[in-house]
Order: structure tokens, then C-alpha cells, then sequence
């Protein structure tokens, strides 16, 4: 009888302790993995446009390898990376405030998923006259005098960015700003000098416009006034701190 006791308070405690190390070791791994895994993931964004909806100021052979090959690969490559770094981010502005703290290959790919997104989303069909209205052209008159003026500061950072990058129009509090980046940098990263809330974005990497106006950045940056939504970047101002 004793035995038997003996016996069953042994197995008893073995099953107790096996239990309590496996709780242990699934609390453990849950903790583990929200502290270093984020939940965060860049979406493939669709477009509201067909690729030939742009023509003739992008063609539709540029939509379509631009979308397709160079966008898909940031974003697959994006992923890949804070899968790869255990990255924890809430959202992509919490990743580029601290991007530093990341490979390169997290910083230009994380930094071309996000500009493209937000480069697609501020195109349209071509429209004539093509301007601003209400708020947004208020406040643009406020910080560059005139539209035109903001035209020309715009286009003159879209060109003098040397090789790959980006021109930008900023929200930072209630002054809008121009400025660029190089490669795939944007005003959110805490890399880069120039800060501050996309609300446009023009891209001037090469295969964004090569195949139709070769090396006329000038001609691409003119025509692309043409297909500017200023009914969607007037949204994210509104929006936008």
C-alpha cells in the first residue's frame, strides 16, 4: 500500500512539474515574441488606377515594371527584413523614428514600400488646369506666396537631387516645407535632415520615368503636374500633424 502511495505521488509530481514547465516555457516564448516580433508588415497596396490611366505623361510599360517588379520587390524584401531583425514597431512612422537601429537592407527597402504607397496614391488621370483648391491652396499661398512659386521650389528640389531619391512637400505643425531625400530616405526617418509629414511625393529614380523621357528628369517633373490628386494629398494635410 505504501508503495503504491509512493508510486502515485511520484508520477503525480513529475506530471505537476512537466506542466508547470510547459506554461512556463509558452509564457516565456509569448513574451519573448511580443517583445522582439512586431505585428507589423507592409500591405501591397492596390492601385485606384489601371497602369495605362496615367498615359501618355507615364506609360504604361513604366506603370507596370515601376508596380510590378520595383515596388513588389521593396515590399517582399521589406517583410523579409523585420521577419529577418525581430524589428518591433507599432506602425511604419515608429519604424523610420528609429531606423538607425536597423540593417540597411530594412532602411531602403522599408523606405521604398512606404514612398511608393504613398506615390501611387497621389496620382490620377491627367486633368487639365490641375490645381489645388480650399484649404490646401491657402495654406500652400501662406508658405510659398503663390502656387506658381510653390510649383517652382517644388520642381527645382526634384531636380537638384543628385542621382536616385525623392522631392517632398512636408507638413511639420503649420508650415508646409520642400525638401529631398537620396535612395529610398523620406522626412519621417530620424536618418535623414529633412523632417517632417509626407503629404507629396515625386519620385525621380530613373526607371520611375526612363523609358519614355530618358535622362529629361525636366520634361517628366513638368509633365507630372498633370496627374497630381489634390483632392487626396488635401485629405492627408487635413489629417496630417
Amino acid at each position: 500500500m505504501k508503495t503504491t502511495n509512493r508510486r502515485n505521488f511520484v508520477k503525480g509530481s513529475l506530471t505537476l512539474v512537466t506542466g508547470l514547465l510547459l506554461a512556463n516555457k509558452s509564457f516565456a516564448d509569448s513574451i519573448i515574441g511580443s517583445t522582439l516580433k512586431s505585428n507589423f508588415k507592409f500591405g501591397f497596396s492596390k492601385l485606384t488606377y489601371s497602369f495605362s490611366d496615367l498615359e501618355p505623361v507615364i506609360d504604361t510599360a513604366t506603370m507596370e515594371i515601376h508596380y510590378e517588379r520595383h515596388y513588389g520587390a521593396y515590399v517582399k524584401n521589406a517583410n523579409e527584413a523585420i521577419s529577418e531583425e525581430n524589428m518591433s514597431a507599432t506602425d511604419a512612422k515608429d519604424l523610420f523614428s528609429k531606423i538607425s537601429n536597423y540593417s540597411t537592407k530594412l532602411r531602403n527597402n522599408a523606405g521604398g514600400a512606404f514612398n511608393h504607397e504613398l506615390f501611387w496614391s497621389i496620382l490620377r488621370k491627367p486633368t487639365p488646369n490641375n490645381v489645388p483648391t480650399g484649404q490646401l491652396d491657402q495654406a500652400i499661398k501662406r508658405s510659398f506666396g503663390s502656387f506658381e512659386s510653390f510649383k517652382d521650389e517644388f520642381s527645382k528640389a526634384a531636380l537638384g537631387q543628385f542621382g536616385s531619391g525623392w522631392a517632398w512637400l512636408v507638413k511639420d505643425g503649420n508650415q508646409l516645407k520642400i525638401g529631398s531625400t537620396p535612395n529610398q530616405d523620406n522626412p519621417l526617418m530620424d536618418v535623414s535632415p529633412f523632417k517632417g509629414t509626407p503629404i507629396l511625393a515625386l519620385d525621380v529614380w530613373e526607371h520611375a520615368y526612363y523609358l519614355n523621357y530618358q535622362n529629361k528628369r525636366a520634361d517628366y517633373v513638368d509633365k507630372w503636374w498633370e496627374i497630381v490628386n489634390w483632392e487626396h494629398i488635401a485629405q492627408l494635410y487635413r489629417t496630417s500633424k
